[in-house]
């Protein structure tokens, strides 16, 4: 399915990477759960992706109907019931994501603080910006050096030169 550069997305990180017999069951439910949901009855044009064994993504082409606080309610409860059966977090806001080598990593803040201060995060680290809010910053905004993103601005401090 394609999806306009201004579809809402939403992007939730699991604290583990998923196995692959995990990413297959998880992707057939996310499927499922986007051929069904809806807003206000109006079927949503959405889809799911899992990138790296390690994000969820959802997105939402409101072009034909939006998503409302009903409609998302019901993800946040699905993807709830996701970190029970898979036994994740996909909730956790400091569990920060980062690339070293062609490995995707994730630290809770103090371990990524500390990381920082060692030197094995820098300002080239590719990091990940899970807030962005349509395809189009997905694709631009999504993974970036540390020195582009919002990572900058509340760790930079603890950049060694």
């Amino acid at each position: 399915m394609q999806f306009s550069e201004n579809s809402r997305v939403w992007i939730y990180q699991s604290d583990r990477e998923l196995n692959q017999a995990e990413v297959s069951q998880l992707q057939q439910q996310l499927d499922n759960f986007c051929y069904n949901w809806t807003a206000h009855n109006h079927q949503l044009k959405a889809g799911a992706e899992i990138r790296y064994n390690r994000f969820i993504i959802l997105m939402v082409d409101e072009s034909q109907a939006g998503a409302s606080g009903c409609s998302i309610d019901k993800s946040v409860r699905f993807l709830k019931d996701i970190e029970q059966q898979f036994g994740i977090d996909l909730f956790d806001r400091f569990n920060l994501a980062y690339k070293a080598g062609d490995k995707v990593l994730s630290a809770p803040r103090a371990v990524f603080e500390e990381l920082i201060k060692q030197g094995k995060i820098n300002l080239d680290t590719i990091v990940f910006n899970n807030v962005v809010q349509n395809v189009a910053e997905l694709k631009a905004k999504w993974e970036v050096p540390f020195k582009n993103s919002w990572h900058a601005q509340m760790f930079g401090n603890l950049v060694t030169a």
